[in-house]
């Protein structure tokens, strides 16, 4: 193996990389260690959530745009800046197109911004890339995409705090803040994930975003909304388009709020899409094995709100696992590993995706840096099971108690390992729908 071959790590004639070290250490040590660890058969059950979700995504939104308090605040002859954010929203791409449809035959001119903070590795080429590999781009919303790093100080926060925004929202004639109202993964509050978290970090850059989360995630739940009035009070913010989503990765319900109605309405918002999220039902396990994370899927990599795995004390719910596996990284994370950190154990194929240079700003932004660091790695999914599998303790008679998912947005259909099973079938919102059977793995030990 070259040692120059992994993205984001510094190789010399001297310095060999972290793979190449383990392999001349004999990672045949390890392979001996485990080989005899079994994995559990497996059975594919769904798992029961209420599903309402919208006909048409395109005529519920334009249903809200065309509100009088709505559509009376876009005129003719503005620059409006939509925000993009670097979530997988649902349909993200159909919304900010359809906005930008409605902009124009109000006769304006739209143009769509990176409102990401620190992420697509805080450059103007990656926080484009991330909107481009959600169909975000300009030939499809018909209209431009103005990329950049660069801020305007708007106020302050507490007479003293700097508050910054996007040079071009700063100058435009109006912005429209989009985005999914979601629990935060690292705090609780009033306003967590939504459309004051986009106005206080995500519209920010990486400056106003790092600015921010100096405070630490103790004091975020305060201060969003200090941020987010400052620049209400402060910019050309038209509206807000809030999403919901249900358990099921689709928006069931889409609201255009007034300027003045973000902040008073968001709140029940919040409540409801609590209401709405999913969850693994099994409360305690000994391994999750999460197939896949990335920062389209959560800010974290892996929703902590599903799998457990908070980063800050500010925060708790989902699954107890004794043990975390996670297996491989998103292309849609281009290399982001944030959340790998947060894993008892992961593989070569997902070390090899990762782009530090796309991780590391993240992490350094948010001032969370146990979610950056690099869990135990194994040679494949085989061994990664089985080191999860071989570090519990006080495994049960019918053997683990093992929960796979593919990741933490899409959580109807599920694996669970067979001393699952008797629970399984005694609980009302979860269908069995296969025999258990083995995990199939290649040549390489990993997964089909």
């Amino acid at each position: 193996m070259k040692t120059g071959s992994h993205r984001g790590r510094v190789s010399t004639s001297k310095t060999l990389c972290f793979m190449c070290k383990q392999e001349m250490l004999g990672m045949g040590v390890v392979s001996e260690l485990l080989k005899d660890v079994e994995i559990p058969r497996m059975a594919k059950v769904r798992q029961i959530f209420a599903r309402d979700r919208l006909d048409s995504v395109p005529d519920a939104l334009r249903s809200e745009l065309f509100k009088e308090e709505i559509k009376n605040t876009v005129r003719p002859g503005m620059q409006i800046a939509i925000t993009g954010g670097s979530r997988g929203i649902a349909d993200i791409a159909v919304i900010l197109k359809e906005i930008a449809s409605f902009v124009k035959e109000r006769g304006a001119h739209p143009f769509i911004i990176p409102a990401m903070g620190s992420h697509g590795g805080a450059t103007v080429a990656g926080q484009v890339e991330v909107l481009e590999s959600y169909g975000i781009t300009e030939e499809y919303c018909g209209c431009p995409i103005k990329a950049t790093m660069e801020t305007r100080r708007i106020g302050f926060v507490a007479g003293q705090k700097p508050v910054f925004i996007d040079k071009y929202a700063a100058a435009a004639d109006g912005i429209i803040v989009v985005n999914r109202i979601k629990p935060h993964t690292s705090f609780r509050g009033t306003y967590e994930s939504g459309l004051m978290k986009m106005l206080a970090v995500g519209l920010g850059k990486q400056k106003g975003a790092g600015l921010f989360h100096a405070t630490g995630f103790k004091n975020a739940a305060g201060f969003i909304p200090l941020y987010g009035n400052v620049i209400l009070a402060n910019s050309n913010v038209l509206f807000g388009v809030a999403i919901l989503e249900n358990p099921y990765d689709e928006a069931c319900k889409i609201t255009a709020l007034t300027r003045d109605q973000i902040p008073e309405q968001e709140p029940a918002l919040l409540a409801v899409a609590k209401a709405l999220m999913p969850r693994i039902w099994f409360t305690e396990i000994d391994v999750l094995i999460v197939d896949q994370i990335g920062k389209n899927i959560s800010g974290d990599g892996m929703d902590p709100n599903i799998t457990g795995t908070f980063a800050t004390p500010y925060a708790s719910g989902g699954v107890r696992a004794q043990r975390v596996a996670v297996l491989d990284l998103s292309e849609e994370t281009h290399g982001n590993a944030i959340g790998m950190g947060a894993a008892d154990f992961s593989t070569r194929r997902l070390f090899e995706k990762v782009d530090l240079e796309k991780t590391y700003p993240n992490g350094l932004t948010s001032t969370v840096v146990s979610i950056m660091k690099i869990p135990v790695i194994l040679n494949s999914d085989r061994e990664a099971i089985q080191a999860a599998i071989k570090t519990c303790t006080e495994i049960g008679p019918t053997g683990p108690a093992i929960v796979r998912i593919k990741n933490s947005l899409h959580l109807d259909c599920i694996y669970i390992s067979e001393a699952l099973l008797d629970q399984a079938g005694r609980m009302q919102n979860i269908e069995v729908l296969e025999e258990p059977r083995p995990l199939v793995f290649n040549e390489q030990g990993n997964l089909w």
